[in-house]
């Protein structure tokens, strides 16, 4: 099967493979596995931070940095579209007791002002707002650093933390052009995911402070995420960073190129605003449109998307030949 719907059903490298079969491992609860160790150290040092902690998923990660930086009854800020609000199954309530202010905004960004204005007020009847929560890359966009920059400071201002929903951070700064510790330095806590266009099979990383970091570890382990002679893989893990990020322009490349391709269609609308990174999300208005998926399964595609559109995505498991092996099968079908 040729697999669209999104970065996380990407293959492990040959090479990855290896290296988790051969990886040198301990226990991690006991702070004894040191493929992990090189894991978090080598993660700090790309982001400019103190410590890191490896966890097994984004969600994990974003929740435990949630549960990390407040208490309970208190209240963050978050885009209304973010991955935290929409698609974490409501665990910011169930495992941390805290409040979502959800701000709508344009193309990931919150109007300033507003978020501003959200902060509340030291008052009785009011939650405190003890966290401001970003997300880079969003829904396909990358939000500039600029941005970034002037919500950290309005965080500041008020001595709240910022912390970085950056699943697709690498994708975001290969989008800008820009080296990742210029993203890193507008947030206080960052989560990544490995198993995403990154390749490895499992894990994120929590990344921040080391006084946060060591108070994270207690919380994971609480949350059942001491995970023992993980170092197996934590190996595809130091891929993923010392290798594979490097390889995500081409996969932008080929998500142009698919987009340009769709576009020639008439009954697909291609959305280019939302073409910074991996992902085309688009429309299509066709009788055969809510079937289109069991069509292209049975031509050996897969394809993924929501309620309203299609997102296509390319990794590194998908080339040139498989998109123009789609569009010969879209064209076939969407006569």
């Amino acid at each position: 099967m040729i697999d669209f719907r999104s970065d996380t059903v990407t293959q492990q490298t040959e090479q990855m493979r290896q290296a988790m079969l051969t990886a040198k491992v301990g226990d991690d609860v006991y702070l004894g596995d040191p493929t992990v160790v090189e894991l978090e150290e080598l993660i700090a040092e790309i982001l400019n931070k103190e410590a890191a902690l490896f966890v097994p998923s984004g969600t994990f990660s974003n929740q435990l940095a949630i549960m990390t930086h407040t208490n309970r009854g208190e209240e963050i800020i978050v885009e209304a579209g973010a991955h935290i609000k929409k698609y974490e199954v409501g665990a910011t309530a169930a495992l941390s007791g805290v409040n979502l202010h959800t701000i709508k905004g344009t193309n990931g960004k919150m109007a300033l002002d507003e978020l501003e204005q959200g902060i509340r007020a030291d008052d009785i009847h009011y939650p405190k707002t003890s966290l401001i929560c970003l997300e880079n890359a969003f829904s396909g966009r990358a939000l500039d650093t600029e941005y970034m920059k002037d919500v950290y400071k309005i965080a500041k201002k008020h001595d709240l933390n910022l912390h970085l929903d950056g699943a697709r951070l690498f994708n975001a700064c290969v989008a800008l052009k820009i080296d990742p510790q210029e993203m890193s330095k507008y947030a206080d806590t960052i989560s990544i995911c490995l198993s995403k266009g990154l390749c490895s099979p499992v894990g994120s990383l929590l990344v921040g402070p080391s006084e946060f970091i060591k108070k994270a570890r207690k919380y994971r382990k609480m949350l059942g995420g001491g995970m023992r002679q993980v170092g197996f893989l934590a190996a595809a893990g130091i891929i993923s960073l010392k290798e594979m990020r490097f390889r995500l322009e081409e996969d932008h490349r080929n998500a142009k190129y698919l987009a340009e391709q769709l576009n020639k269609i008439a009954s697909i609308e291609v959305d280019f605003s939302r073409l910074d990174i991996s992902m085309v999300f688009i429309k299509i208005t066709h009788p055969k449109t809510k079937e289109l998926a069991t069509l292209l399964k049975e031509k050996d595609i897969l394809i993924g998307g929501y309620a309203d559109e299609l997102r296509i995505t390319c990794h590194n498991d998908i080339s040139r030949e498989n998109i123009n092996y789609l569009i010969s099968c879209l064209k076939e079908i969407l006569v």
